[in-house]
């Protein structure tokens, strides 16, 4: 298939490589030259404007957003609206809030053209591993665009299928879902980092109690000097508690066991935010991600052990770069 890639940042070009080692063609634009020259150079056909990459596309169109959330986003889905015709289709690839898809799908039907909200985790690894897709928007659109869904997903892979399955939608078992209506695919990707959060946050205190154990204000008998990057290779081998976020911490603590590199002031993107104001919204406790929510907020006036942990497994899976009061730490 044809499709257009609006913004070749750490995922958006990563995705426009998996696309087109499946076979796809890629249409690239970025505000970046560079990052067009980068594609380009990988196969994709160069944009040097957004009219300039509809006009190379065949209609019915597709064109992946994959920017920042928030007003860059907002801008470039409403170009887009005034430029492609009745049975186009947008995708926001990004980070979107889920409620702002809900408005943008109304207003891009009142003209014929088609929008999806499409939640993509994977990180900087996707391009390798395939990326878990959370769809929301038109089921015609989904099912139109399923050959560029199914190339970016990681696939079945070697993970043991679940029993029960046999009369469920098979290609969530190949990592991609329509979850519903406009809004719904952000909706649960939002929630999904939510979850990331408190996990990354449980991982993060308990490796900053076991680094403290060797405290001086503990009694002598009592202290214990352990290897948390052994600790966390341990865990990685049969442990209940093992996960990718817990092989990217082995990773992290084997490079450096201090984390020297990492300051440890953790940024929050938006969705954790968002999760905690839907939990309000719904009466549901989310006393475990308002928590690690709160704890983002208080490193960036002191920091822990635990919260480079955190800076540092951010910068492992998706390459968050870690910042403090704007300015790069790494």
């Amino acid at each position: 298939m044809d499709i257009g890639i609006v913004g070749l940042g750490r995922m958006g070009g990563n995705i426009g490589l998996r696309l087109m080692r499946a076979g796809h063609r890629c249409v690239a634009f970025d505000r970046s030259a560079e990052a067009v020259r980068h594609l380009a150079g990988a196969g994709a056909t160069p944009a040097e404007s957004l009219t300039a990459l509809i006009h190379q596309l065949a209609p019915p169109r597709a064109i992946w957003v994959m920017l920042p959330a928030g007003r860059v986003t907002e801008e470039t889905v409403a170009k887009l609206g005034g430029l492609l015709g009745r049975g186009d289709i947008v995708i926001d690839g990004g980070n979107s809030f889920w409620k702002d898809d809900v408005r943008r799908g109304r207003e891009l039907a009142a003209r014929g053209i088609l929008y999806l909200d499409v939640g993509t985790s994977g990180g900087v690894w996707g391009l390798e591993r395939g990326y878990c897709l959370m769809i929301g928007g038109d089921k015609a659109a989904v099912e139109r665009l399923d050959p560029i869904f199914a190339a970016l997903a990681p696939g079945l892979g070697d993970i043991p299928r679940t029993p029960g399955r046999a009369e469920r939608d098979p290609r969530v078992e190949r990592g991609y879902l329509h979850c519903g209506p406009a809004g719904s695919g952000h909706f649960v990707k939002m929630v999904h980092n939510g979850i990331e959060y408190g996990l990354m946050q449980a991982y993060a205190e308990g490796f900053d109690i076991l680094r403290n154990r060797a405290s001086e204000a503990l009694p002598e008998e009592e202290r214990f000097t352990l290897d948390t990057a052994d600790i966390a290779e341990l865990w990685r081998r049969g442990s209940v508690v093992s996960s990718w976020l817990l092989d990217l911490s082995a990773a992290a603590l084997a490079e450096d066991a201090d984390l020297s590199n990492f300051h440890g002031e953790v940024q929050d993107s938006g969705e954790g935010r968002w999760t905690v104001q839907a939990a309000i919204e719904e009466a549901v406790p989310a006393l475990v991600l308002s928590a690690s929510l709160y704890a983002r907020f208080r490193s960036r006036s002191s920091n822990t052990f635990g919260e480079k942990l955190l800076s540092a497994m951010r910068f492992q899976f998706g390459g968050h770069v870690e910042t403090t009061h704007g300015e790069s730490k790494r």
